[in-house]
């Protein structure tokens, strides 16, 4: 399996976080599955991407930081359009 880049992942992230607009959010594994029929072994790539972007990673309501979470993840743009940076800052 060919890789996609990070700016391929980086641009498959923000379009679908983007689609769903502020206070929506999204699992990562489908951006995985957009990218590559064998998505799994791409899932820590696209969160590694993900902690890069102006983007705010939950679990179970809280923020969380997607390269040390463990388990199921979900992210998205703040709400009212707020993004976050990897510190939870708001940009």
């Amino acid at each position: 399996m060919t890789q996609p880049s990070d700016a391929t992942i980086a641009a498959a992230l923000m379009e679908l976080a983007l689609q769903r607009g502020p206070g929506k959010t999204f699992c990562p594994s489908e951006v995985a599955r957009g990218l590559s029929d064998d998505w799994r072994p791409l899932m820590p790539e696209v969160r590694r991407v993900a902690a890069t972007l102006p983007l705010k990673a939950t679990q179970n309501g809280e923020w969380v930081d997607p390269l040390n979470a463990k388990g199921p993840i979900r992210l998205g743009l703040g709400s009212g359009g707020a993004a976050t940076s990897g510190g939870g800052e708001n940009l």
